[in-house]
């Protein structure tokens, strides 16, 4: 199956090329176009409890699932959010962990569930108590809100990244949440709050712009209605 990622950085579409049997699954709402050849249909993709899960980690609740069920097509698919795309190959040994809104679509032999998180990154990471977790072998597509870059740690090396710009990580390294500063009031007046630390050896995936961020600058451009 080949595929090409357009329009890289804000405005990004992924071109899926499926041969005859070839199956994807993508987000509920992600197709923009298709080839006559290509049937769609949406499924839970693992039952009712496995939907519900992805829902409480910020994902919907069904899945698309495209076939080239009358020969090979083309498929287009486009997250909701204005950012990038980003292509990563599994091969079964790890599994990936994926910020909410962050999945895109999969090739055959990729699931998507759900992992709970304790109660303190929970509470303090921003993305809920649970997050997308995904396994399996083939190539998951994922979505950022701004370009996404690669933060590669060796062994015993560490990074401090917000957990606004998180995009996804592999399960296997170590992470824990903390504050920004050494003080809540110093943390609170740097505007960052709460971060998180990464110890490698990993590579974590990072989005260029903070959807909370940009909400926040947004809102002081819509006008208020005075009572």
């Amino acid at each position: 199956m080949d595929y090409e990622v357009k329009h890289e950085g804000a405005f990004a579409m992924l071109c899926v090329e499926l041969s005859q049997g070839d199956r994807v699954k993508a987000e509920s709402g992600a197709m923009v176009s298709m080839t006559p050849t290509l049937e769609l249909k949406g499924t839970t993709d693992g039952g009712v409890m496995r939907g519900l899960g992805r829902m409480l980690s910020g994902e919907s609740f069904f899945f698309q699932e495209i076939t080239a069920a009358r020969g090979g097509g083309q498929l287009v698919l486009a997250p909701k959010s204005i950012g990038d795309i980003r292509a990563v190959e599994l091969d079964g040994s790890y599994k990936l962990l994926v910020q909410k809104d962050g999945f895109l679509a999969a090739t055959d032999g990729i699931e998507v569930s759900t992992k709970m998180q304790n109660l303190s990154r929970g509470i303090f990471s921003g993305e809920g108590f649970f997050i997308v977790e995904i396994s399996g072998r083939g190539t998951v597509f994922l979505s950022s809100f701004g370009a996404i870059s690669e933060v590669k740690l060796g062994a015993g090396e560490e990074i401090i990244i917000d957990n606004g710009h998180l995009v996804a990580w592999p399960g296997y390294m170590e992470y824990s949440i903390e504050k920004s500063s050494r003080g809540w009031v110093s943390s609170f007046k740097s505007g960052e709050m709460l971060v998180c630390r990464f110890r490698g050896e990993g590579t974590v995936l990072i989005q260029s712009r903070n959807p909370s961020g940009f909400g926040s600058w947004l809102r002081r451009f819509i006008p208020t209605s005075s009572s």
